[in-house]
């Protein structure tokens, strides 16, 4: 059995209208959640997919991270993958406004930075507190990372987009199948 806490406020995602959310990722999966009003959830394994309870857990943990379920959903494929970045390891200081200011960068005017990164490589992207957190396969999850790397470290985002357009062809094909 695993224990991941993710805010109170997100619990209701997790579950889903009736439950459906919930039951769905136990079919799917064969692993048991046992979920908290105070934001406890405990993962029972599968015993026949001991992997299943790792990538369940990951799910639980990008809902919890402002993640829509569907997107999520993502994860309890093959080769898809949840990476977590907090903001602070990159500013230095825990100063609000500074995390208020960087997370702005990252979303960009009307969301356009958040959408060019998810656009170009393929992953989805959601910026929730302190923490920048990116769903996507072996390919385009470095890629993706790189560029929110460079945002965050202050970065024009000219720059990145210019990292991002040149790493498309390498994208494309993967995409493809050809690695």
């Amino acid at each position: 059995m695993r224990l991941i806490r993710i805010p109170k406020e997100r619990v209701g995602a997790l579950i889903g209208e009736k439950g459906e959310t919930k039951a769905l990722v136990q079919k799917r999966t064969g692993v048991k959640l046992i979920i908290s009003s105070e934001g406890e959830v405990d993962i029972e394994e599968n015993p026949e997919d001991p992997v299943a309870s790792l990538k369940v857990m990951d799910f639980v943990k990008a809902v919890g991270r402002g993640f829509s379920p569907q997107r999520a959903m993502r994860l309890l494929e093959e080769d898809e993958y949840l990476e977590v970045i907090e903001i602070a390891d990159y500013i230095g200081s825990k100063k609000p406004e500074q995390t208020i200011r960087v997370r702005a960068r990252l979303i960009g005017s009307q969301g356009k930075t958040r959408k060019i990164i998810e656009d170009l490589t393929g992953v989805n992207m959601s910026i929730f507190g302190s923490t920048v957190c990116l769903i996507g396969n072996s390919v385009q999850l470095p890629v993706a990372k790189t560029a929110v790397e460079m945002i965050l470290r202050g970065s024009e985002h000219s720059t990145v987009y210019r990292y991002l357009e040149r790493s498309r062809p390498m994208l494309r094909i993967a995409e493809m199948g050809f690695d």
